[in-house]
């Protein structure tokens, strides 16, 4: 998956928790948001625009990182330990169908 096929699957899937993501497309998002952020705070320095970006980010965001955990084969709610969070998306992916759908396309 590409960087712009990752941000549009991302916002087409806006609050969709269900399903999987594979990694490109969780890290392909993740770079987008830490782009966008970095870039709002230099254009606004009183943070407006920063806080504008993540509230229109956050849903997407938390929705890819369940998806990236369903990948992987584990439960959402794993991305509530940051460190595991991050390990977890790293892992591979589950090859085939699990319990929360089709292997993804990469």
């Amino acid at each position: 998956m590409t960087f712009g096929d990752s941000i549009s699957t991302c916002f087409k899937k806006y609050a969709q928790f269900e399903g999987r993501a594979s990694r490109s497309e969780y890290w392909w998002f993740w770079l987008f948001t830490f782009l966008l952020g970095f870039v709002s705070a230099l254009i606004d320095g009183s943070g407006t625009v920063s806080i504008i970006a993540v509230l229109a980010t956050i849903l997407p965001s938390l929705a890819a990182g369940v998806r990236r955990m369903h990948d992987s084969g584990r439960s959402g709610w794993w991305i509530i330990c940051p460190i595991l969070n991050i390990i977890y998306c790293i892992a591979e992916t589950q090859i085939g169908t699990n319990q929360y759908g089709e292997q993804p396309y990469e």
